[in-house]
């Protein structure tokens, strides 16, 4: 039986690279850095502009692989540019503005790797390049964001340097050496000027066009929408207490607050009413009449970007917090709100109490607008609330005694907490209370709220944040989207409104003990808890969060207070932005005159063996024997012995040589500078050369005439 022939291995990737023309595997790189640059923002991108990007980057790819030639001009400037340009006015309506513009960069950075002909064009494309990768900033500041764009920067600034190497091959791994090195001498200058440059804004402080809202709560609540927020595992705010651990209130008293909704249509609860002829107008004039006792709770808040106005802060928080440039407010139901969306990692401090009083103390007409509720919806319900009345245990009850029963009820019917109850018809309330008794805390909320107006007792739904967990590496407390919550508030006399959360009823841990419900885990997500520890998984993620959180602190949020701050600390009493220029123009002075200094030093270490055989060919050269610069230490004695023998034996020579002035230490000087040059430790023997070239006998210099 003959043997099988055998085939030639194939060529791995980088042996086939290595065998491309220097053009291909420069273009190919070049091509590379710039996807790594977009990337980041194809999720902010229009879908066709991703798409557009990739097939043009691919294209491109194809034709230095394969050494094809270029489109023509026509293909990209008359065909694919005007389809982007109308494309771009398709999905923003106008050419100016942030997000079109930001789309147009993109799109021509793609279109001109097309146009890749001369050196001009990758000085064109360079500069868009670096203009994306700041763009980049403008959609998200993250670590993340910034460690991406370092290893585009790098990865530019080498495509650059190579792009200015001679002709040949020079290895990416110089250019690259090259690139790194000036990056590393900038960025002392980069860290000054982010330090002392005087902001009048936060960084990064282009306001976004976004308008619609991000991941997170919103203005109405759906029932069943908050379910959805728990299967999100992102940060929504953090706290840094200015107390210790062990003087934080209780946990069943750590309520962040956000949106208050009154108004209910049967399935969607909204901060305003439905109906049209509602007391609205009257409403809003309801007094928050806020009474704060005890101790106050001071802290710090770091708060994510979520496109909203809310400001989240414990109840109950009597003072403004101060957000620079964004004024802020506070809303007859405590809510406290900024002028403008927060799009950016914002901090401000607050002071909240935890014992605290608000809303009316007497029935006022503004209250019946928390009474009613939709016609023909929650039949059942409405019956159960006259039962309920009925019953002559609580026939002549206080509310007070209303809402324990209620209470009772959730605590004893067989009642649930999941975050799968499934999705509920058109009788929310009713499902709730007699036929799946199971929900998550909106549905158990909002039936509990509906409960209470049948039975003629003011009631809204309250939204926010409850609980959070301490990270164990930074002792930040961390607040995320999972921890979304819904509560109810009922008005009693003279106690106005009071907090009253149903979903301690059916899940006590839920709200003292901040036991979540965790949501289903995925594939990839069980296999890494399974190879490295659920435990390893958790400590990683708090490690990763700490070294994020100090990213916002420390760099998003370096405000002017805090460059103020910085100059108080180098010793000014009353420190301005004039102050801030000054140091910043003497560092950059100093800066400067290091440079100068470096420069200086380099030349002077530059080669100092052509530098000696440079001083030693001028010195021949003012005697009257100038010799070419090519010419090596062993010809130029040649050139000095023939040139001085023969002025010696030729009286009408210009240049006379006395027999008291031999020329044989110059040439035997100029044959061990040679043999210098190859040697293994030059530096020694250069230095005795150096010292030797002034007490050599140099003919005298040549007087003009």
């Amino acid at each position: 039986m003959s043997a099988l022939p055998t085939t030639a291995p194939r060529a791995t990737l980088r042996q086939t690279l290595a065998h491309l023309p220097r053009e291909a595997r420069d273009t190919l790189f070049l091509l590379a850095v710039i996807a790594w640059v977009i990337a980041p923002q194809a999720q902010w991108l229009p879908v066709w502009t991703s798409l557009l990007v990739a097939c043009i980057l691919l294209w491109r790819s194809w034709l230095a692989w394969y050494s094809r030639p270029l489109p023509s001009r026509w293909i990209t400037s008359g065909l694919i540019a005007p389809v982007a340009f109308g494309a771009t006015i398709f999905s923003y309506g106008t050419f100016v503005g942030r997000e079109a513009g930001v789309t147009l960069v993109v799109t021509l950075l793609a279109l001109k790797t097309l146009e890749l002909r001369a050196r001009r064009d990758a000085l064109v494309i360079f500069f868009l390049g670096f203009f994306t990768m700041v763009s980049s900033f403008f959609s998200s500041q993250s670590l993340l964001t910034a460690a991406a764009m370092l290893v585009g920067l790098l990865g530019m600034l080498t495509a650059l340097v190579n792009a200015h190497m001679p002709v040949g091959r020079p290895p990416l791994r110089q250019s690259f050496r090259t690139a790194f090195t000036m990056a590393l001498l900038g960025a002392p200058i980069m860290a000054a000027l982010f330090m002392l440059f005087p902001r009048m804004a936060p960084l990064w402080g282009v306001p976004s066009e976004q308008t619609v809202g991000g991941s997170g709560l919103s203005g109405s609540m759906k029932v069943g929408s908050i379910a959805e927020l728990a299967l999100n595992e992102a940060v929504a705010f953090r706290l840094r207490f200015d107390s210790p651990t062990q003087e934080l209130p209780p946990p069943s008293t750590m309520y962040f607050r956000g949106p208050v909704l009154a108004g209910f249509d049967g399935r969607e609860w909204r901060a305003e009413p439905f109906r049209e002829d509602s007391a609205w107008a009257a409403r809003a004039g309801l007094p928050a009449n806020l009474q704060v006792q005890g101790p106050a709770l001071r802290y710090e808040v770091t708060l994510e970007p979520q496109r909203r106005p809310w400001l989240m802060v414990l109840e109950a928080t009597p003072q403004a917090p101060e957000l620079p440039g964004n004024p802020t407010y506070m809303t007859q139901d405590l809510q406290w709100m900024a002028a403008r969306p927060i799009m950016d990692v914002v901090r401000y401090r607050a002071e909240s109490y935890p014992e605290f009083r608000h809303g009316p103390s007497t029935p006022v007409r503004q209250l019946r607008e928390f009474v009613t509720l939709p016609p023909g919806f929650n039949p059942r319900t409405l019956a159960l609330a006259a039962q309920m009345r009925a019953d002559p245990a609580l026939a002549n009850g206080d509310t007070a005694a209303l809402v324990s029963a209620a209470l009772n009820r959730l605590r004893t019917g067989g009642y649930s907490y999941t975050l799968e109850p499934g999705v509920y018809g058109e009788h929310t309330a009713d499902e709730f209370w007699f036929d799946r008794k199971e929900g998550f805390c909106e549905h158990i909320a909002s039936a509990f709220v509906v409960l209470m107006r049948a039975m003629d007792v003011p009631a809204r739904i309250v939204t926010g944040y409850q609980g959070g967990a301490i990270n164990p590496v930074d002792g930040y407390w961390t607040v995320r989207q999972s921890d979304a919550h819904a509560w109810a508030e009922v008005w009693m006399p003279e106690r106005g409104w009071v907090r009253v959360d149903p979903t301690g009823a059916v899940a006590p841990g839920r709200v003292g003990a901040f036991e979540r419900l965790a949501a289903p885990r995925g594939a990839f997500a069980s296999a890494m808890g399974t190879m490295i520890g659920v435990g390893t998984l958790q400590q990683l993620r708090a490690a990763w969060e700490a070294v994020n959180n100090r990213w916002n602190q420390w760099v998003l949020n370096y405000t002017q207070n805090r460059q103020m701050d910085l100059l108080k600390k180098l010793g000014f009493e009353s420190p301005s932005w004039q102050d801030l220029t000054t140091i910043l123009g003497g560092l950059l002075g100093v800066a400067a005159l290091g440079a100068a200094g470096w420069s200086w030093w380099e030349r002077s270490q530059h080669d100092p063996w052509l530098r000696l055989l440079a001083r030693t060919r001028k010195r021949l050269a003012s005697a009257g024997l100038p010799l070419p610069d090519h010419l090596p230490p062993r010809t130029m004695a040649q050139k000095v012995l023939a040139h001085w023998s023969q002025s010696a034996t030729n009286p009408g020579h210009a240049l006379q040589s006395t027999p008291a002035q031999p020329i044989q230490p110059i040439a035997d000087w100029l044959l061990r500078l040679e043999q210098v040059r190859y040697a293994a430790h030059p530096a020694a023997q250069l230095s005795a050369l150096r010292r030797e070239f002034n007490a050599l006998p140099w003919p005298a210099a040549r007087k003009g005439p």
